[in-house]
């Protein structure tokens, strides 16, 4: 049999209104629509408030909320499509308020020079340029090109030279930063590994010293346990008992 020959027509959920408050179900937002299609405001307040109800109770939930009573007449306005006229004990929401769309993020756009160094260089670097005293101007730069070293040895994980720093230093601040050519930075580089050797070195003392104290406890141990057993003590006794009356013994 042909399908144009079955009886009635097909109703499929892609045919169907959109639902635009699933956790109510389709059933509620036929109660609504119908709701809005009655003809006097007294019947559409009296069925109002039992879909409110029943609302309510398909949701238990919205119970713990703050005045959820609220939140269900505005959920009621929302599902008929803001076009219920009721007498509702609450205002009736506007679309706008409930569609509101979020203004676009504004992503930075601007260029990083050292990627590895990050924005945050460049912005202290800038701060550091507006600084007018020169004691305090020349500790936010010794700062900022220990912070530098810092993050070039995260980048690379490998040693680096603080010539290399101070001109990336000068570089970023456009020649108005510099330090003395002499000068010495932290040695960030090292001081992983020299944390690592000590740690290792740690547990070989560690290792040494349990080692030692096996040897001392079992060799202890062993001499205790003959001297206090009292059967070998006994033995002992009486064969030099044995040996003197042997020897004290007079031959015939």
């Amino acid at each position: 049999m042909a399908l144009t020959n079955l009886p009635g027509p097909f109703d499929y959920n892609s045919t169907r209104n959109k639902l635009l408050l699933t956790e109510y179900g389709r059933n509620v937002q036929n109660m609504v629509k119908y709701i809005v299609a009655l003809p006097t405001k007294e019947e559409r307040n009296k069925y109002a408030q039992v879909v409110i109800d029943l609302m309510g109770f398909l949701n238990p939930h919205l119970r713990d909320v703050a005045d959820f009573k609220h939140k269900l007449w505005d959920h009621l306005h929302i599902i008929s499509d803001f076009q219920l006229d009721v007498d509702s004990p609450y205002p009736k929401p506007s679309p706008e308020a409930i569609h509101l769309k979020p203004e676009p993020l504004k992503y930075p756009n601007q260029r990083i020079r050292y990627k590895h160094y990050g924005k945050t260089i460049e912005m202290m670097i800038e701060k550091a340029k507006s600084i007018e005293e020169p004691d305090r101007k020349r500790h936010m730069v010794q700062a900022i090109a220990n912070f530098m070293k810092m993050a070039y040895v995260q980048w690379n994980k490998d040693s680096v030279a603080d010539d290399l720093i101070l001109s990336d230093l000068y570089a970023l601040s456009g020649g108005t930063l510099k330090l003395e050519e002499n000068i010495n930075l932290n040695r960030v580089e090292f001081r992983t590994n020299n944390n690592n050797q000590n740690n290792n070195n740690n547990r070989g003392r560690t290792n040494n010293n349990n080692q030692n104290n096996r040897g001392g406890s079992g060799g202890g141990g062993s001499r205790t346990n003959n001297n206090n057993n009292p059967r070998n003590n006994n033995n002992n006794n009486n064969q030099n008992n044995r040996n003197r009356n042997n020897g004290g013994a007079k031959k015939y």
